[in-house]
């Protein structure tokens, strides 16, 4: 797509908003970049973008420039965004960052894209591709959701691309064509920005391009109904023809072999995915699934997923205090992400709460119930927990932390000390978000870890070697 002289509205000055700016000014376009933010909130990177050419426009972020002829959107911008709505009404194109970058992909010798998208895992997935496409001799690099921008990633010359995909980026897509892709799970999750679990599901869905190798979650009907019958399926139980499974402690490939009726290779063996729990294995299959779709030999998988390291806050061990072990799942969100987290562990003191936003816990509650010795909660939205609880779980100790202030997690980990037995996991997988009191789920899972620190200080037979549980 040519750009010069095009006439474009950058919407939103984030890290991708910038970065495509830049390279569209670059390549001749007359480019305006708006902000409702001003230079007083921290926006960065302005003196660069107008030596490029860039007109900034800050603190309106509702009126659509006049000249107008395409607009690229930053993805968390809704659509019923003024800016955003007026451009729909005058049939001027709005596209997203993700979609820009395919247009900006040279006419020869482009990266292929292997790209994956689902509600929860996307990015341990993602930078489980890139070790394995590393392994295997690549110059890769994960991009997306995650990483560097993929406007500047299509230009560096990368052999091979692992691109992260949200809902919202995929919404504003229209012409990607991955060489293989993927749909880890569906579940709902932000509904407020699509309008719909159905709509949800169609954005997800657009991962998929014309002669895209396509790869699902065959124990997801969501995600294996937007696959279709002729894709790749990866599953947790022993796989079929054409499937990515488990055969006792082996993850196994019945889809790229000669004869997938009757024989597979050998992946890995189930410890070398860390860290381990059995979505993480489902984590693992669809990036040897899009690897192995790219031509990646069985070796190469194996090493891939041995030198995979995961990103903080991700079911994490932070201590042992006691014969407890604490655990930061921050990351968890949602109640699809927590249920995940909850599988893994026989044992649990749950610690939940935050911003739900609308999301319902009862079958996560139920489901979890067996498995929980008590739980402590805390954040805006704790009543609803507590609730599901007692419908569901009765006989659960449950504890309600109010404070929201910076000592709030150190009661929260205390109180769950207290409910605490040898051999339990005291787990933070709260469901929901965290904005009602950190500035985001790393701030929430450095809390956990620091509270989880000072408990263990404080024990009176130096935390790990046990001791009895300070109050608190």
């Amino acid at each position: 797509m040519r750009f010069k002289d095009v006439h474009i509205t950058v919407a939103g000055l984030g890290v991708s908003g910038r970065a495509a700016a830049r390279v569209l000014a670059e390549r001749g376009a007359a480019v305006t970049a708006v902000d409702a933010r001003t230079e007083n909130d921290g926006v960065e990177g302005l003196d660069e973008l107008r030596a490029v050419g860039v007109t900034v426009r800050l603190g309106d972020g509702a009126t659509l420039p006049e000249g107008t002829e395409l607009v690229v959107t930053s993805p968390g911008w809704k659509p019923s965004t003024p800016l955003l709505a007026a451009a729909a009404a005058r049939g001027i194109e709005i596209i997203g960052e993700v979609e820009l970058a395919w247009r900006l992909r040279p006419a020869e010798g482009a990266a292929p894209w292997l790209a994956l998208t689902g509600t929860n895992g996307k990015t341990t997935a993602v930078r489980m591709l890139t070790s394995i496409l590393t392994a295997a001799g690549h110059d890769a690099v994960a991009v997306g959701n995650v990483g560097e921008p993929i406007v500047e990633a299509v230009l560096a010359g990368h052999d091979v691309l692992a691109v992260e995909l949200s809902s919202y980026q995929l919404h504003w897509s229209s012409s990607l064509a991955p060489h293989a892709a993927a749909v880890l799970n569906v579940a709902p999750d932000h509904l407020d920005w699509h309008g719909s679990l159905e709509a949800y599901a169609e954005a997800k869905g657009k991962i998929y391009g014309p002669g895209t190798i396509r790869v699902c979650n065959a124990d997801d009907e969501t995600a294996a109904a937007l696959a279709g019958p002729d894709a790749y399926g990866f599953t947790l139980r022993m796989p079929s023809s054409g499937q990515f499974g488990v055969v006792e402690d082996l993850l196994v490939d019945r889809a790229t072999v000669a004869d997938p009726a009757r024989s597979a290779d050998e992946l890995a063996e189930l410890r070398d995915v860390v860290p381990f729990a059995p979505h993480n294995v489902a984590n693992a299959l669809a990036a040897a699934a899009l690897a192995r779709a790219f031509g990646v030999p069985t070796e190469a998988v194996r090493e891939g997923l041995r030198a995979f390291r995961p990103d903080p806050h991700r079911i994490a061990f932070v201590a042992d205090v006691g014969g407890v072990a604490y655990v930061d799942d921050s990351k968890a969100t949602n109640p699809h992400a927590a249920a995940a987290s909850l599988a893994a562990y026989e044992h649990i003191v749950w610690i939940a709460g935050g911003l739900l936003k609308g999301a319902d816990v009862d079958d996560l509650v139920a489901a979890a119930a067996p498995r929980l010795r008590g739980a402590v909660l805390l954040g805006a939205d704790r009543a609803r927990i507590a609730e599901a609880l007692a419908r569901h779980a009765p006989q659960v100790p449950v504890i309600e932390v109010a404070a929201t202030d910076t000592d709030a997690m150190d009661l929260v980990v205390n109180q769950a000390a207290r409910l605490a037995q040898p051999g339990d996991t005291v787990l933070l997988a709260p469901s929901a978000a965290s904005m009602d009191m950190f500035a985001d789920y790393k701030a929430r899972g450095n809390a956990f870890a620091a509270a989880v620190e000072r408990l263990a200080g404080a024990d009176p037979a130096g935390g790990p070697a046990g001791g009895e549980r300070p109050g608190p």
